[in-house]
């Protein structure tokens, strides 16, 4: 069996608790209360994998607890398991950037294509006709004169999965507020990912049997009518009488001999 590229002799962090604190309150983990109590998912994680959640946790003051990170991993039926997914909550990492002695704010919204120009848009209310491009944010430092920037792309981030699909444009806006904080404050973000970001925690195949189910059976086939010749029966003429010649009843001239 190969050696997982981790250090931990002897086990000591999965077998072990690690104690820390977050706003206050005294959070205790240990790589088997991960394992037992704090991952989703149908797939088996590795101990690597829950050593560097376990230290995420640890180090940017999250308590899974209060569901503030997650550690998901699903099954790849078509090969090898993609690697665990570590996730934030937005409101974990909204607070985390909130309480930074240098945040002064933060502006965001949308961006959609209305009569042929693009147009930003702060919030997340469109016009029914408007097309979503993306989104937009700006974070704003006391430590600096200008704010930090981010546009992104709705094509990019929007993987059709079903909160993306009840409300496209406060997903936008989210998910372009997470980039701009991040760049704001990578020192205290930058390892932090939430689901918006992430997109679909499953596999692409369930995405696709999922869409199967959903679409079968609904969509209309048009198939032309095959053109039958009925013929016209007007003109079928009835067959012309035709004499028969007359038929005789043959009888023998002379009866055959009787024995005797």
């Amino acid at each position: 069996m190969a050696k997982e590229n981790y250090s931990d002799p002897n086990g000591k962090l999965l077998n072990s608790i690690t104690t820390f604190e977050v706003n206050g309150e005294e959070v205790k983990l240990s790589g088997n209360i991960i394992r037992d109590y704090l991952v989703s998912g149908n797939a088996e994680v590795t101990d690597q994998e829950i050593i560097m959640f376990l230290q995420l946790c640890k180090y940017q003051k999250l308590n899974p607890f209060l569901n503030e990170a997650y550690l998901v991993k699903f099954k790849n039926t078509k090969g090898p398991d993609k690697p665990a997914q570590i996730i934030v909550s937005k409101e974990a990492f909204m607070k985390r950037a909130e309480t930074h002695e240098q945040y002064d704010g933060f502006e965001a919204g949308i961006i959609v294509e209305r009569n042929g120009e693009v147009v930003e848009i702060e919030g997340a209310v469109s016009l029914d006709k408007d097309k979503l491009l993306g989104g937009w944010a700006k974070v704003f430092r006391k430590d600096r004169s200008r704010p930090v920037s981010v546009r992104i792309s709705e094509r990019e981030f929007n993987k059709r999965q079903s909160t993306w699909n009840a409300m496209p444009l406060t997903m936008m806006r989210k998910t372009a507020v997470v980039n701009a904080m991040r760049e704001a404050f990578p020192d205290n973000l930058g390892a932090m990912y939430t689901e918006e970001e992430q997109g679909s925690l499953q596999n692409n195949e369930t995405s696709v049997q999922e869409e199967i189910k959903q679409n079968a059976n609904t969509e209309m086939l048009d198939i032309p009518a095959q053109q039958i010749e009925v013929p016209d029966f007007k003109e079928i003429r009835e067959p012309e009488h035709v004499e028969m010649p007359p038929i005789y009843d043959e009888q023998p001239s002379t009866p055959p001999a009787r024995p005797y």
